[in-house]
């Protein structure tokens, strides 16, 4: 294991290494073209940061996603380049990112029963909506005569940024009133990427427990064991799990707006974000789900639990985050907008949470190492290229100073140690990040200024 540990080390301290910023001139422009996807007849939407393959007649899904020649999703080879038409008595998983309904279930016509239906599996039509300054698309598909529904949807790429906006509508195609929630499922692929045959045990995910969660443990297991090893509520007051190959379903009534999928193996993280919204009525509360595929438990006639045996081919490596719009009641021809955005970055084998500017690897530290100097450390995956700034206060609020430390793009695992010359006065320091066109992109993190030692 010892051994195992200093290569993943070297692997990742490589893969730090190898990622550098990209000349400014070559970050303007984005496009769409058609492109061979592993045999799919698909679609490319792409800047210098980002590149997302589209496969219209699979159901509209978001294929892949490539951020600095890093693959996020999982694609399933055994559906690699094929397409079959709708089967409700199958279900054909080939991977990606897609749109479900919720409630789950085949109790009554409320529930969708999932396998594979024209929501899952119809002939999206795709239309290039803009091509600048941003790159827009649309995806329309099929009515589905079971739920009544009807999804639409919108996938944009800033030409500046690897910023990707998801702009989904949920509407009624009946001549009746319907309910439902509208969810974002998004399929990461959770296999060790030194070797296909085993998992990454370095794949871990996040979002903030709510304080006042309406579920006993603060998260619900839907599917799979209560005591789960691979779950916990960690001090800092976020939902943690670590991919681990054993079906489970946990449920997350988050309110803070984000999930985060932390890759220490690569060195790469997703955060997703939604916004939440208070008072709604969220199916079975939740408003995050995760499920981690793996080999399900069973009970056989005597009642006897047991685990079969893995067949990756069959059960294999991959882990869903689900975000979900509230449950809402639809007139007929009435359609529900469903906004998320995704934020692809760097990280460390540290993860502290997500600020408004980036994903927080180790918490922004202000020591003092002089009358008048302050040593700033902290590290972060941005979410936007342009510079780091450090606002300097004095104990009353007053700005003193700001301060530009460094340049950071997204690409780039970003690491401060600086000192700078404060004054005396300074109390706290709050670390912005300002992007290329001069905009405020929000705080990476505030610290109060730690004194010197001897200090009263």
């Amino acid at each position: 294991m010892r051994g195992s540990s200093l290569v993943s080390t070297f692997l990742l301290l490589t893969s730090l290494a190898a990622a550098k910023p990209q000349d400014a001139a070559h970050r303007a422009g984005c496009q769409v073209e058609a492109t061979n996807y592993k045999g799919w007849q698909a679609q490319q939407i792409s800047n210098a940061w980002v590149k997302l393959i589209i496969v219209p007649q699979n159901g509209g899904r978001l294929m892949q996603v490539v951020f600095n020649g890093h693959e996020y999703l999982f694609v399933n080879p055994q559906y690699a380049g094929k397409y079959l038409p709708p089967d409700e008595t199958k279900w054909f998983n080939y991977g990606g990112d897609k749109l479900w309904p919720l409630p789950e279930g085949n109790e009554d016509e409320q529930h969708w029963a999932g396998g594979s239906d024209v929501l899952d599996d119809g002939a999206y039509t795709f239309q290039v909506t803009s091509e600048a300054p941003q790159c827009s698309i649309s995806l329309t598909g099929p009515p589905d005569p079971r739920t009544g529904l009807q999804f639409m949807r919108t996938i944009s790429l800033q030409p500046d940024s690897p910023q990707i906006h998801f702009h989904a509508l949920m509407k009624n195609a009946t001549g009746h009133p319907i309910e439902w929630s509208v969810q974002s499922v998004s399929q990461y692929n959770t296999a060790d990427p030194q070797d296909a045959s085993n998992y990454n045990r370095d794949l871990r995910a996040y979002t903030p427990a709510n304080p006042r969660s309406s579920y006993l443990e603060r998260y619900h297991v839907r599917f799979g064991p209560a005591e789960n090893p691979f779950v916990r509520i960690q001090d800092d007051g976020l939902f943690a799990l670590d991919y681990g190959y054993l079906a489970a379903e946990l449920w997350i009534d988050s309110t803070a707006g984000w999930l985060a999928v932390v890759n220490g193996a690569s060195a790469y993280a997703m955060v997703e974000r939604f916004h939440y919204q208070e008072n709604a009525r969220y199916p079975g509360k939740a408003s995050v789900i995760f499920w981690t595929n793996g080999p399900e438990l069973h009970m056989d006639d005597r009642g006897f639990p047991s685990i079969p045996p893995p067949k990756i081919d069959e059960t294999p490596f991959y882990m869903e985050a689900e975000l979900n719009s509230p449950l809402v009641r639809l007139d007929p021809g009435e359609t529900y907008p469903f906004d998320t955005d995704w934020f692809p970055t760097r990280c460390g084998k540290q993860f502290t949470g997500v600020s408004d500017a980036g994903l927080v690897s180790e918490a922004l530290v202000a020591s003092r190492i002089s009358g008048a100097k302050i040593k700033l450390s902290g590290s972060f995956g941005v979410f936007f290229p342009g510079k780091l700034i450090a606002n300097v206060y004095n104990r009353g609020g007053r700005l003193l100073q700001k301060t530009a430390l460094q340049e950071v793009d997204p690409g780039e695992f970003v690491t401060v140690e600086k000192e700078i010359e404060s004054g005396g006065e300074a109390d706290r320091v709050s670390l912005h990040l300002e992007d290329s066109a001069g905009a405020d992109r929000g705080s990476l993190g505030e610290a109060s200024v730690e004194p010197l030692r001897g200090d009263h």
